[in-house]
């Protein structure tokens, strides 16, 4: 099977169950959105994995490039798709949770922001963050008009906060000065 089809050439895409709708479909933005940040993860479990103190941390993080497909394939259900992908489980929310509370827990409490910084697995942590944002916010856009599973949302901030604490955790063990926002 050829890798092009040329059914995009005139800037439409189809989404699961067959609707066909502009690549610049707010659904369409999302799961796009959710792909950059698959790819982002997997590039920081890359980097975290080259190190010795990072397995548990490199190994949950290739469980979420797996959930994000399940997310990315979410936001891309059309008509007569609604059946044609498995929904997020509720675990996998509940995981991020504890693995939040856990890092949490071993963090000293700040009470300024923190600025990405001081090693690359920090600042690509916070990279990962940042497009985790951006794709909540297109989900709740696509949400406005469109049936979006509600554990996508709460997944997707969820793993935010997630990114956030993995950041300061980098930081933490690295023995890198953590910077704070100071106006």
């Amino acid at each position: 099977m050829k890798i092009y089809t040329k059914t995009g050439d005139k800037g439409t895409t189809s989404l699961i169950g067959g609707e066909r709708v502009a690549k610049c479909d707010c659904r369409v933005e999302a799961y796009g959105t959710v792909d950059e940040l698959t790819a982002f993860t997997a590039l920081l479990a890359d980097k975290l994995c080259q190190g010795p103190n990072y397995k548990a941390e490199s190994d949950m993080l290739r469980r979420i490039e797996s959930q994000l497909m399940t997310v990315a394939a979410l936001l891309a259900v059309g008509e007569g798709g609604e059946d044609k992908v498995a929904k997020l489980p509720n675990s996998a929310i509940e995981k991020l949770e504890q693995a939040i509370d856990v890092m949490q827990e071993a963090l000293p409490q700040i009470t300024k922001f923190t600025i990405p910084g001081g090693d690359e697995r920090v600042s690509l942590s916070h990279v990962c963050r940042t497009i985790c944002r951006r794709a909540e916010r297109q989900a709740l856009r696509a949400a406005e008009n469109c049936d979006i599973e509600e554990q996508v949302i709460v997944y997707l901030n969820r793993l935010s906060d997630y990114f956030y604490l993995l950041g300061r955790t980098i930081t933490h063990r690295s023995n890198v000065e953590e910077i704070l926002w100071i106006p």
